[in-house]
């Protein structure tokens, strides 16, 4: 290295911030019920759907081998990919919308990295102790003891995570044959990379990145300041009650004292997933858990002191001291009235799409191998291949009708029998007098109808090309 010049201090700005473990400390509350609730109601629902028969089969499968989609009594194909577009305008709408009425809602209660880190949170409170015993833990020498604890700790977490990689992949491949798939060591290689590969990803983010998800990978944080507005509910520390801040004994007058009633004593730092202090103001690192609301009140309550310091406000509420009358009374606005009737509005038309979905769906592909011919009788021949495809759970029989043209018919079997929730291709040559047309394209129709019921019918136009 070459020698510094006489009187030059050589600088190293290092370009990476260094990463402290956050250890979040145990808290009881309200919010905190509400928080585990959604803990237990989401994984319920996740880990137990898979395993809900419904008509002799799966509940909610998603089975891209056969390209079809079983949702409860409704059976979706790749043609529906419509309905999973309006499925994702419905949740980008229903993040905005209450994003823009309390925030980070879905972040603090919802989201799975926070419940997975919440859930692997708890595994090592049991195993490792309090926030407390684990920082200790952790700046112990290597013993028996340490190596025990960690290796139970992880030994639970992957535990949880691997399952949680089998019940993804449950969704996809039948979760039955699945578990005897892993029961007999004959496990294909897709199912064991996607196995690995989402156990190992919620081991990852539960277990060791956690607020660092939210805080640098998740964008959400990053956009989420344009669809705040000064009425939107926030985490808010009511600084000019609590500030200046300080120590202080129960017995002690701290309005003599000059002090507010924040006694500084850190808890909703060490109650904080992401490590941030509250007191500095709305953080984009703030996922709206509400761990600190519940951490101050209960100080609050110990020191006698009216709850609130920390609370669900917002910013226009804090600066004109309203009430709840007036906060509720603003969460109605232009931008929230906009959002909500929007999302009602594609809501509404997508529950009649569905509703009003035949089980019956048709494509006319004309034969690229005989475009048009001359047969006997002088008639001019046009060869169709019909995919039919019956979406139901119960087998149908079809006739197929063809109009269009004056003397138009089909030289083939006109009833079509196809299996429940099956698709068949069938050929259906089409012929027409020479006469019924001049040379080019026409425009003809496929009509088929279900026997018995007359509701379940398709109308799909084709072209018919004369010579």
């Amino acid at each position: 290295m070459p020698e510094l010049e006489p009187g030059k201090l050589d600088v190293s700005l290092s370009l990476y911030e260094l990463q402290k473990k956050i250890y979040p400390r145990a808290v009881t509350g309200w919010f905190a019920t509400w928080r585990w609730t959604l803990v237990w109601f989401t994984q319920l629902l996740f880990y137990g759907l898979c395993w809900l028969p419904w008509n002799g089969r799966q509940a909610v499968l998603f089975d891209l081998a056969e390209r079809k989609f079983y949702i409860f009594g409704l059976i979706f194909w790749p043609q529906d990919v419509f309905f999973l577009a309006l499925l994702l305008i419905i949740s980008a709408y229903s993040l905005f919308l209450f994003t823009a009425l309390g925030g980070r809602l879905f972040c603090g209660y919802a989201c799975p990295q926070t419940v997975y880190t919440e859930i692997f949170l708890w595994i090592e409170e049991k195993i490792e102790g309090s926030r407390a015993a684990r920082m200790k833990l952790d700046q112990q020498p290597f013993s028996t003891r340490k190596l025990v604890l960690k290796t139970a700790k992880h030994g639970v977490w992957i535990a949880v995570a691997m399952w949680t990689g089998f019940t993804f992949v449950g969704y996809f491949t039948p979760i039955k044959s699945l578990a005897q798939s892993v029961l007999s060591l004959s496990l294909g290689p897709w199912e064991t990379f996607w196995i690995l590969f989402y156990g190992l990803a919620t081991y990852g983010n539960a277990g060791y990145l956690r607020e660092q998800v939210c805080k640098y990978m998740c964008p959400y944080a990053r956009f989420q300041s344009v669809m705040f507005d000064p009425d939107t509910l926030v985490v808010t520390y009511d600084a000019e009650r609590g500030e200046p801040r300080g120590s202080r004994s129960r017995q002690s007058d701290y309005r003599a004292q000059g002090k507010g009633a924040c006694v500084d004593c850190g808890i909703c730092v060490q109650v904080c997933p992401t490590g941030i202090d509250i007191r500095d103001g709305l953080q984009y690192e703030c996922i709206g858990c509400s761990a600190c609301i519940d951490a101050c009140d209960q100080v609050m309550d110990k020191m006698e002191y009216p709850r609130g310091l920390i609370r669900y406000s917002t910013e226009q509420a804090i600066r004109q001291h309203w009430g709840r009358k007036e906060i509720l009374a603003h969460l109605l606005r232009p931008r929230t009235v906009i959002y909500g009737a929007i999302l009602a509005l594609i809501i509404g038309a997508t529950a009649y799409g569905i509703a009003a979905r035949l089980p019956l769906k048709v494509d006319v592909i004309r034969d690229r191998n005989s475009l048009s011919r001359e047969v006997e009788g002088g008639l001019i021949e046009n060869l169709f291949r019909l995919q039919i495809m019956n979406v139901s759970e119960i087998p149908q029989r079809y006739v197929v009708g063809v109009t269009g043209l004056d003397g138009i018919d089909i030289a083939a079997e006109r009833v079509v029998e196809i299996p429940a929730v099956s698709a068949r291709t069938v050929l259906m040559p089409v012929r027409v007098p020479p006469e019924a047309g001049k040379k080019g394209s026409h425009r003809i129709y496929f009509d088929v109808k279900a026997l018995g019921d007359a509701k379940i019918a398709v109308h799909e136009k084709a072209s018919f090309l004369m010579p």
